[in-house]
């Protein structure tokens, strides 16, 4: 009996060596049996395991096992042995589609044969193939591996400890994973790569509570940092962050870290701000403190849901990391949808999407915009000083370069310029100030014709991003406005004009494109260079018995087309997202409008960049004229904004202008191209059968008709094409889109009671739901 136990120890004993010897020659031929990337990720979401849970089995990271599943790293040994075997007994249970699993078979237990034939690699999706082309970081095994990036986690000693713990992984019931490990649920093309090694893993991360940083590319980084003094130094000494300049004179984007509220609290940050008015932590926070002994500065704004941290900058590099606070509001659903509701992963694509393609988030999509404004055009440039043959900053050609105060007519009333003119209960006349708005018109109910109320719909059109198309090629002011008297005319000198458009005379149907209201104007006013320009075009074009005589103007001497990088940059970010949403440009109107109908279900993370691009241009354009915000400002006293070179509402107002030109522009020519009489010379008197709006809001017009859809009104030539100058359906900035339809009666009932349906058409504000 002893003799006999004996040899079973032994022979047991000789067995596992030789299994061992087995295991160590299979861990050499097994560098090529693994399937691909895609398919490891498919076998292991179909056993419903985490990356956490096969990282345990195997006694490596969560992150080494996220990155071998995206094809950065490969697992060395003696882990490879034991993922191959884990994948082999998932392949078998799971096979891809349109295979057959094999039949099961009985398999010695310590056998640790590799598969035979590797299970079918599928195509990885966009995401996953960005993610494979950017071997960016090291998996922990490997030597190249950055000192600090990931977490230390214990290891096995042995393959044959590594084996059955890989077993085992394969037969747990799947465990609910936490947040931060479940998989991106929704496919969003990974941005292009940053070339610059400064900033190889990208221009942001989403850190989670547990130090996971999530970066563009599905890159998963492992951030140690505990407090936020901790976090900045990481993120400049080992993050690898941030984003090269937009303009060869322009600066590098700072690196952008997005906390989630796990992440706040890890880092000692409270839910929400107590200040609700003020949105910043008060001065005598732990976390404040803890920044001011660590010699990191705050702007004046403080440590709020966008918080900007900084040293002064040192041998010419920037020390400036910003924050984003999900819990306090960083994102607003107006601008980024349900963004900050996403995972972690997803977050990183939706912002590093935005990031590729227009800017870094700095704040609000409003500061956004203005930020690319001056990212694209910076005001200065390096100069060689010919007395000391050293370089020196000066001004850029072509950029907004200094701060400079506005005309009296072109400032809000609580300007030092305007206040010193008229007192604080003055209501400014037309005559007095400058009022260049979006569109808000309604007509008269009673100048409906009888062909008009015999129609069945009323169908809303949307003007694609009309602030942004309005920019392209405009000419605006870049210095100090000069005042002059009786001047002539000049089109091509952006500035403004108090000129007396009363005596332009158009049909009462049609909005007048001189007031934002659509009322004929009753004198002289001021206005911006588009729509004098305008109204010359339509004297001229029409032989209308007017002349346009400027009693006195502010012009700007220099000028040039500023807006015209921001357009392109903004316009190709427009149009790349509603590509990737199956919105292109070369679809027919049909087609085009079935697209548009699903394009914001395709993909909600994408819908969220959209909405975000979306917001930067209106928000952009109205930072130019931007108020005060303090509840402490005093009527009369100057606000920060005035400061900055980009404070500029004569631009902020040609913008608008030339926008809401643009769409009387195009109402007209829709109009002469429906009526069967051309109109006369000499008036633009048109005829009843001519298509004409009933309502405005900014870039919306509605307007009754037989059917349902836009195709059923819009004008078009013989051979099907849309009809010259008139509204055009299109994905492209100044084309339009289908906005909604309600019944005629809705309609004439809305008119009735002094309501804009133009508001309402797709059944909710548009003023908040808009461009």
């Amino acid at each position: 009996m002893g003799v006999g136990f004996l040899w079973e120890v032994a022979s047991v004993s000789n067995e596992n060596e030789l299994f061992s010897a087995v295991d160590a020659l299979l861990e050499q031929v097994a560098q090529d049996d693994l399937p691909g990337p895609a398919e490891r990720k498919r076998l292991r979401e179909a056993a419903g395991l985490s990356q956490a849970q096969i990282a345990t089995a195997l006694g490596a990271r969560r992150e080494a096992v996220g990155n071998w599943e995206a094809g950065r790293t490969e697992p060395r040994p003696p882990k490879r042995a034991a993922y191959a075997r884990l994948l082999e007994g998932l392949a078998a249970r799971f096979p891809a589609p349109g295979t057959t699993a094999p039949a099961p078979t009985e398999a010695p237990a310590a056998s640790t044969g590799a598969p035979t034939a590797p299970a079918p690699e599928a195509l990885p999706d966009a995401s996953e193939a960005g993610n494979a082309s950017t071997g960016r970081v090291a998996e922990p095994d490997v030597m190249t591996a950055p000192a600090n990036t990931h977490r230390s986690v214990p290891t096995t000693a042995t393959a044959a400890a590594d084996a059955p713990a890989a077993r085992s992984a394969s037969a747990r019931p799947s465990r609910p994973r936490r947040p931060a490990e479940k998989k991106a649920t929704h496919k969003l093309a990974a941005p292009p790569v940053a070339v610059d090694e400064r900033f190889a893993n990208g221009p942001l991360g989403v850190l989670d509570g547990d130090g996971s940083l999530y970066c563009v590319g599905g890159l998963v980084l492992d951030c140690p940092a505990k407090t936020v003094p901790a976090l900045v130094d990481w993120t400049l000494s080992e993050g690898q962050l941030g984003a090269s300049r937009l303009h060869p004179s322009g600066k590098d984007a700072d690196p952008l870290i997005v906390l989630t509220a796990a992440a706040a609290e890890r880092l000692g940050l409270p839910m929400e701000l107590a200040d609700r008015r003020g949105l910043r932590l008060p001065a005598d926070h732990k976390v404040v403190k803890q920044l001011a002994r660590a010699k990191w500065q705050l702007t004046k704004r403080g440590f709020g849901p966008w918080a900007r941290i900084y040293r002064p900058a040192e041998g010419g590099r920037r020390q400036c990391v910003q924050l984003a606070v999900l819990p306090w509001g960083a994102f607003d659903s107006r601008s980024w949808g349900s963004t900050d509701q996403l995972e972690p992963a997803d977050i990183a694509r939706v912002l590093g999407t935005y990031a590729s393609r227009v800017i870094t988030p700095r704040g609000s999509t409003a500061v956004s915009g203005l930020e690319a404004m001056t990212a694209l055009r910076p005001p200065t440039r390096a100069v060689k000083d010919e007395k000391t043959g050293s370089w020196v900053s000066g001004p850029m050609p072509g950029s907004l370069t200094a701060p400079v105060d506005p005309a009296p007519v072109e400032a809000p009333d609580e300007h030092p310029v305007a206040a010193a003119l008229y007192p604080r209960a003055h209501q400014r006349t037309p005559s007095e100030v400058l009022d260049e708005e979006a569109y808000e018109w309604i007509r008269d109910p009673q100048l409906l014709t009888d062909a008009e109320c015999t129609r069945t719909y009323a169908v809303g059109i949307d003007v694609n991003t009309a602030f942004l198309a309005a920019a392209n090629r405009l000419v605006v002011g870049l210095s100090a406005p000069v005042h002059v008297r009786t001047p002539a005319f000049d089109k091509k000198t952006p500035g403004a004009w108090l000129v007396d458009l009363s005596g332009i005379e158009l049909d009462p149907r049609l909005p007048s494109p001189f007031t934002p209201h659509g009322t004929r104007p009753e004198g002289p006013a001021w206005y911006a260079t588009p729509t004098v320009a305008y109204a010359q075009e339509l004297i001229d074009t029409y032989r209308l018995p007017a002349r346009i005589r400027p009693l006195e103007a502010w012009i700007r001497t220099d000028s040039g087309p500023y807006l015209d990088p921001w357009y392109k940059r903004i316009g190709e970010a427009y149009k790349a997202t509603m590509a990737d949403l199956g919105v292109t440009s070369d679809l027919a109107e049909p087609e085009f409008l079935e697209a548009m109908v699903r394009h914001k279900r395709e993909d909600p993370a994408l819908a969220a960049v959209l909405s975000a691009i979306k917001s930067t241009v209106k928000g952009g354009i109205g930072k130019l004229r931007e108020r005060p915000k303090s509840i402490k400002h005093q009527y009369g006293e100057r606000w920060p904004a005035l400061e900055r070179p980009t404070w500029r509402p004569d631009i902020r107002a040609a913008v608008i202008s030339a926008a809401r030109v643009n769409m009387h522009r195009k109402i007209l020519k829709t109009a002469l191209a429906t009526q069967q009489a051309p109109a006369p010379s000499g008036n633009l008197m048109l005829s009843q059968d001519a298509l004409l709006p009933i309502a405005l809001l900014s870039d919306c017009a509605v307007y009754l008709s037989d059917g349902p859809s836009p195709v059923d009104f819009l004008p078009h030539t013989a051979d099907g094409k849309p009809a010259p100058g008139s509204f055009r359906l299109g994905v492209s900035p100044g084309m339009v889109k289908h906005e909604g339809t309600q019944e005629l009666l809705w309609a004439v009932q809305m008119l009735d009671e002094g309501h804009n349906p133009a508001r309402h058409i797709k059944g909710t504000d548009a003023a908040l739901d808009g461009e």
